[in-house]
């Protein structure tokens, strides 16, 4: 039986904020993991985290999130304005390095777990960027 179609699905500003939280865990352990030379975990760490604030981004400006096949989540982001535009870039330049991290026997090297690492600090920083723009008293951390 053929795989139902993916789409984007609602999410509001409430999601948007476990998104980010999420993200920036998952960040903080691929900066780890690369202090640590371990490139694998690092790059696995940042993909994570690169998805993550994908969907803080998405929730955030379009209040939807891409539910389907990775491959086409940037495109999903690329609707979300200029913030999910820059996002797509660095969305596209992670996630074929999930495959190689997650299920591929070579080893990663360390110049691709810094690339990754980075890449998600971009994406990271673009989804707090689109937290704080969010209408006042929702961003993270407001009660």
């Amino acid at each position: 039986m053929p795989r139902p179609r993916a789409q984007a699905h609602p999410a509001g500003l409430s999601d948007a904020r476990v998104f980010l939280d999420k993200a920036r865990e998952f960040l903080r352990a691929a900066q780890d993991s690369l202090e640590l030379s371990n490139n694998t975990a690092a790059v696995g760490n940042a993909v994570h985290a690169g998805i993550l604030a994908s969907d803080a981004i998405s929730a955030v400006r379009t209040r939807t999130v891409w539910r389907g096949e990775h491959a086409q989540a940037a495109g999903h982001l690329e609707t979300a304005g200029e913030d999910g535009k820059l996002a797509a870039r660095q969305l596209r330049r992670l996630l074929p390095m999930k495959t190689r991290a997650e299920y591929e026997p070579a080893p990663i090297r360390p110049a691709d777990a810094r690339a990754a690492v980075q890449a998600a600090e971009r994406l990271v920083a673009l989804a707090t960027a689109a937290d704080a723009a969010a209408p006042p008293g929702t961003q993270s951390g407001s009660n």
